[in-house]
């Protein structure tokens, strides 16, 4: 495939781990509603069946990353503060899954040998002024990630999918990617922005991203001494 060799082919498929540190920023109805530094770690693992979730990932915030969630490929999700942990909303771990789920580079590192998993073009278009090829790509559950590829590059420019919250309203989810640099071989993108039915939710401008650092185990694990909390 085309677009996975501009990512750094066998490069890319060895991408083990990954930390991106730069400036977060969230939105609500298009206005900014917070900031703060940001540092999030990857790790890949081996899917245990087609569809599962395999990948852990740590998203800390401020100087001293004294903030954050945690997201397991057991289903766990954690919201940590100088109080202690505590399980995150329902309505957000979930959303983090099919966020994951759908998106295209977790689809190319860890989808590509799923049963079922079709890729179909739906031609050329201009996004943006940027002439894109736009395909589908739909798994085993019919469920369609919308991924728009430039032209010549062949690296993805934008993606969309459609997810339906708890009480079951549709949303279309959208993600924009840019300024991609090579890092180790790999093309990534710095600047990643996601879009809730037209609206901007989020935003992250890296200034630093490192893959294959072999991150410890603990960087994926609550401390064994953490105070657990009620959920909210």
């Amino acid at each position: 495939m085309d677009a996975l060799q501009a990512l750094g082919g066998d490069r890319f498929l060895a991408m083990n781990d990954r930390v991106e540190s730069g400036r977060a920023y969230s939105f609500y109805r298009d206005r900014l509603t917070g900031l703060a530094r940001a540092t999030i770690y990857t790790r890949y693992l081996v899917p245990a069946k087609p569809g599962s979730v395999a990948v852990r990932e740590r998203q800390m915030f401020g100087k001293d990353q004294d903030y954050g969630v945690l997201f397991l490929d057991n289903g766990e999700a954690w919201e940590i503060t100088f109080r202690g942990a505590r399980p995150l909303a329902a309505d957000r771990a979930e959303r983090r899954l099919d966020t994951t789920l759908h998106d295209v580079f977790y689809i190319l590192r860890q989808r590509l040998e799923e049963p079922g998993l079709t890729f179909e073009s739906k031609g050329a278009e201009v996004i943006d002024n940027v002439p894109v090829e736009v395909v589908d790509i739909t798994d085993a559950n019919n469920e369609t990630t919308t991924v728009y590829f430039h032209q010549s590059t062949k690296l993805p420019m934008r993606q969309k999918f459609y997810r339906r919250d708890k009480e079951r309203v549709r949303h279309e989810e959208t993600t924009v990617y840019s300024k991609y640099r090579e890092v180790s071989g790999v093309q990534w993108p710095w600047v990643i922005q996601r879009e809730r039915d037209g609206e901007k939710v989020y935003e992250i401008y890296s200034d630093s991203v490192e893959i294959n650092k072999a991150l410890p185990d603990t960087t994926f694990q609550l401390p064994s001494d953490i105070k657990k909390l009620k959920p909210s």
